[in-house]
């Protein structure tokens, strides 16, 4: 992959976590209105797709998958798949389950529901760990050993 490619694809996936990371940091103490609100989790949960897709399109765009080295890929980069994948539905449960409670009652203290209370926990701590997961599979996939004909490569081919 190009240096500049790179560097552009890189600074996109940073950005989307970091609107990720101010949404999940800001969002309860900036208490905004039911359809602001729902515009951010919406924003929010279309970035986090738009990461998974990214991430997607690099593996596609590897000359170890375009070889056919399909299983390899993803075995390689699983974990990141499944952490976003889990991400992304925490993110959905824990912000439909808030929606739904504020616009019942607009006035509903959130956090004395002991089930959303545990949920959001879940979430929030799930997420250092999609932020960690995700960004070192960013920076593994800029490895040029994934775009170029490499004595890796070679060996992934030989018969076992």
């Amino acid at each position: 992959m190009e240096v500049l490619n790179y560097t552009l694809i890189l600074t996109l996936q940073l950005l989307l976590l970091l609107y990720d990371l101010v949404i999940n940091a800001t969002i309860a103490l900036i208490n905004p209105t039911n359809v602001i609100q729902l515009v951010l989790f919406i924003l929010q949960d279309t970035f986090i797709v738009f990461t998974l897709i990214i991430l997607f399109l690099e593996l596609f765009n590897t000359t170890t998958f375009q070889a056919g080295f399909i299983r390899v890929m993803l075995h390689k980069f699983r974990v990141a798949i499944i952490v976003t994948i889990i991400y992304l539905c925490l993110s959905i449960g824990i912000q439909a389950w808030t929606l739904v409670v504020k616009w019942t009652d607009p006035n509903a203290y959130l956090f004395a529901l002991g089930g959303y209370y545990f949920l959001y926990i879940v979430q929030r701590g799930w997420s250092p760990i999609y932020y960690y997961y995700y960004k070192i599979t960013a920076l593994r996939l800029g490895d040029s050993r994934f775009y170029k004909s490499s004595e890796w490569l070679r060996n992934q081919m030989a018969p076992r």
